[in-house]
């Protein structure tokens, strides 16, 4: 069917949204898809190295398969994945693999290479047309699809990697591997910016590339990351003026532009500025994908969360947080819970198994579910990226809705920012620990704002939302905050530092440790200086 007719593709998509319509009415299905998806799943993990090593069998209980298969992190399964680079077949996944991902996360950390077998490029297509499909069974209607699909991904140029002669493997970003591996209608009637520009890694030139191909083309969709999306927006507006006159927001250039796929990181610093940009009458829908697998998106108003894709072929199992502790996975395997043991307002550590092989395996993200009856949930944040270096624990998503309505409350809007801890320095004076916050704000705005008038407005916002801080503020275990505003693209050069520029980049938020806020500092000085 790679070259469906057009009004076949608009008579299927509105057949299809009427079904979805009629699937997302149904409670408690979640559970059952889970159960289904965990049998398939473990009879193909028992015809594996990694299966057999573990003591997977075909038809073995999940009470069983709890207590005999260990929690992982990607380091543990580097042995397999270079064995299956090398061409080896059946090591964590039936058959060989041609497709690896690469992905650094938010963490500081090596890159990740993580197979994409044939059964994971499924799940992708199908999780992907399901999660569109979630927002015209919203909406009510599929007009979506009359128009084309621009997408803002990494390129679709992979490199061959070090592999069997005889089997040769390619690496790349997963957004390019997924672009090259569209179903053919997709490609044909849908698929935006094209093969030629999609295969650009150098993002500002892309991004100029997709404003000159796509200005006056009939864009319905808009879908990436949202600080990127903002760029590619004055991009377009730029292209669209008409001698003195210039275009203020997407709507009056693509007229049949009514959704905006946002995901990968937090919308909340970017909504007001992408609303604006977009123009009245766009639809915003929110995705929860990762490298490791395509997890949640939007089934109804964002206030309610974003909806587990419980029947895409992942199995999802939460660790609550408190549980969670990298040293001792090898003990915490039997404290994860299933779907159906999991409670609304909990912290919980994703844990997934995958068609490529990845087996209980940590992704490093935290969620919060909203409800269970229909299984729906927030990102709060990452494993290895929490703020508690003074026991305060301390979670990106408090972080991130403490600034927010900060500056909201204020007419600012937010670039960047990360928050490091300050520890106790009896030279400089400094006898308790304390946040440092690191802040790149859009100016001008009514009121300038300063370090201070930041700093002591975040204490109290934080001091609401997070009781551990506020017990250690009021008990003096921790000192107020202190706020750098930082000069503009201090964020960008350290990201082009770190190999995290581009449409995929994302901005580590917090950590525990001065790494980043180290090296930021570097950065400033040098600036400075210059």
């Amino acid at each position: 069917m790679s070259a469906l007719p057009r009004s076949l593709v608009h008579f299927g998509a509105n057949l299809i949204t009427a079904r979805t319509h009629r699937r997302l009415q149904r409670e408690g299905s979640a559970v059952p898809a889970q159960e289904k998806t965990y049998a398939s799943l473990v009879r193909s993990l028992a015809a594996t190295v990694y299966g057999r090593e573990s003591g997977i069998e075909a038809k073995m209980g999940y009470d069983q398969f709890r207590a005999r298969v260990p929690l992982r992190v990607y380091e543990e399964f580097i042995p397999y994945i270079e064995r299956i680079k090398a061409g080896e077949a059946d090591v964590l996944w039936p058959g060989r693999c041609s497709f690896f991902a690469i992905s650094s996360g938010t963490t500081a950390g090596r890159t990740k290479y993580l197979p994409v077998t044939e059964a994971m490029l499924n799940h992708f297509r199908r999780a992907g047309l399901d999660s569109l499909f979630y927002y015209t069974a919203r909406v009510g209607h599929a007009g979506v699809f009359h128009g084309r699909h621009l997408f803002l991904g990494g390129s679709t140029t992979l490199t061959q990697i070090e592999s069997s002669p005889t089997h040769p493997a390619f690496a790349g970003d997963l957004s390019g591997i997924t672009a090259l591996n569209l179903p053919g209608w997709a490609d044909t009637h849908l698929y935006e910016p094209g093969a030629a520009i999609a295969q650009m890694s150098d993002w500002p030139a892309k991004i100029h590339a997709i404003a000159e191909r796509t200005v006056r083309r009939d864009i319905s969709l808009l879908a990436g990351i949202p600080s990127w999306l903002l760029i590619l927006a004055q991009a377009v507006l730029a292209k669209s003026a008409s001698g003195k006159i210039r275009p203020t927001y997407l709507k009056a250039v693509w007229p049949n532009l009514e959704c905006l796929i946002h995901g990968g990181v937090p919308i909340g610093p970017f909504a007001d500025e992408l609303r604006a940009i977009v123009g009245p009458k766009v639809n915003f829908h929110e995705v929860y994908p990762a490298s490791e697998g395509f997890i949640a998106t939007q089934d109804a108003d964002s206030t309610f969360g974003l909806r587990l894709m419980a029947d895409t072929g992942l199995f999802f199992e939460f660790l609550p947080l408190k549980e969670w502790s990298e040293g001792r996975l090898e003990q915490l395997g039997t404290r994860a819970l299933p779907l159906a043991e999991v409670k609304v307002g909990v912290d919980y550590a994703l844990i997934m198994t995958t068609p490529a092989g990845l087996c209980r395996y940590l992704i490093g993200d935290v969620v919060r579910f909203v409800s269970t009856d229909v299984p729906r949930l927030l990102y709060v944040g990452r494993t290895r990226l929490q703020l508690s270096a003074f026991g305060e624990h301390v979670i990106e998503k408090e972080l991130t809705d403490a600034l927010l309505t900060v500056c909201q409350s204020h007419g600012w809007s937010i670039c960047n920012f990360h928050v490091a801890p300050l520890f106790v320095d009896s030279a400089a004076g400094q006898q308790r620990g304390r946040h440092e916050w690191w802040i790149e704000l859009k100016t001008p705005s009514a009121v300038t704002p300063t370090g201070p008038m930041i700093a002591a407005a975040l204490d109290t916002e934080l001091q609401h939302l997070n009781d551990d801080y506020d017990a250690k503020r009021k008990g003096q275990g921790l000192e107020a905050p202190v706020v750098r505003l930082v000069m503009p693209g201090l964020f960008e050069q350290w990201m082009r530092a770190a190999g995290k520029w581009g449409g995929q980049g994302k901005m580590p938020r917090c950590r525990s440790d001065r790494h980043i806020a180290d090296e930021l500092a570097k950065l400033a000085r040098f600036s400075n200086d210059a």
